[in-house]
């Protein structure tokens, strides 16, 4: 039996991969701020510890064999994954999986890649064991815009006609699932998660095959994307972030599709079609 230890425990990523984790006979605990606000992780041992609070994080990788290492975007993440990593070389975890993101690099043309890279660095530099994955502009980014779909039949991003191989998170999940039950066979590995290259435009007609009703993408200044973020409630690092993506895409910027998921987990990637059908009801379908 694998201990493995999962920050981000209430997050969509994690929980997609808690999902696909369970019934394999693993030892799964999920770290949290507070566990008294667990959702969906029934079966998993809770344990307190706040990335952003080095103290707490004392004792709490202890027993862990494997860690999954994700924080949340924003500015402070190289303190918080610098943290985890410290906390689970301190407990002497044996092999870190790592939560990049698309094309992280020192030279990435998002902020948030540029970060992401100096925690990428720090771990292949610790001495423990690792594996990174990188995945694309999640499907469920979409979910944005559900509300224009359901009102106004239109889906609003700044990216142009670029081809985007966007990636269903549950994808990413059963991606990580498999690293995390066999990290050996991945480690110094990096790889870079992505679905079948779609528009926004494929993604529009797919919304309206399960929606019942014409769906159109309008491609929108990017201005008017970061006003988006906004009103959403995003800090000026959401916004930048969300800013240099739209840039980079609509340039085709990372615009090939990759077999890791399929070579992970031995089947392809989510459609868009797999992910419209899914959501359905979200977009204002039945």
């Amino acid at each position: 039996m694998t201990t493995i230890l999962l920050t981000g425990a209430n997050g969509n990523v994690t929980g997609a991969t808690v999902r696909a984790l369970k019934g394999q006979g693993h030892r799964l605990i999920g770290l949290l701020r507070d566990p008294a606000k667990a959702k969906g992780l029934e079966g998993v041992e809770l344990r307190q510890g706040d990335l952003a609070k080095p103290r707490t994080l004392e004792g709490a990788f202890d027993g862990v064999d494997v860690a999954w290492v994700l924080t949340p975007a924003g500015a402070l993440a190289p303190y918080l994954s610098s943290n985890a990593l410290w906390a689970a070389r301190q407990a002497g975890v044996k092999h870190v999986v790592r939560l990049s993101a698309i094309g992280a690099a020192h030279d990435a043309p998002s902020l948030n890649g540029r970060m992401h890279a100096l925690s990428d660095a720090e771990l292949a530099g610790s001495g423990i064991p690792y594996t990174v994955l990188k995945p694309h502009f999640f499907m469920q980014n979409l979910m944005m815009q559900a509300q224009s779909v359901r009102e106004q039949g239109t889906l609003y991003f700044a990216m142009g006609d670029a081809r985007i191989p966007m990636i269903d998170v549950r994808d990413i999940g059963e991606a990580a699932a498999k690293v995390l039950s066999n990290p050996s066979a991945h480690a110094g590995k990096t790889y870079t998660l992505t679905g079948p290259g779609n528009t926004l435009a494929d993604a529009a007609a797919a919304l309206s095959q399960v929606t019942g009703k014409s769906v159109k993408y309008v491609a929108i200044p990017v201005a008017a994307q970061v006003e988006t973020i906004v009103k959403f409630g995003g800090d000026d690092f959401l916004q930048v972030m969300m800013r240099d993506y739209s840039v980079a895409y609509s340039r085709g910027w990372q615009s090939a599709p990759t077999s890791a998921v399929k070579d992970l987990t031995g089947k392809a990637p989510r459609t868009i079609d797999d992910f419209a059908r899914d959501f359905a009801q979200a977009f204002g379908g039945k």
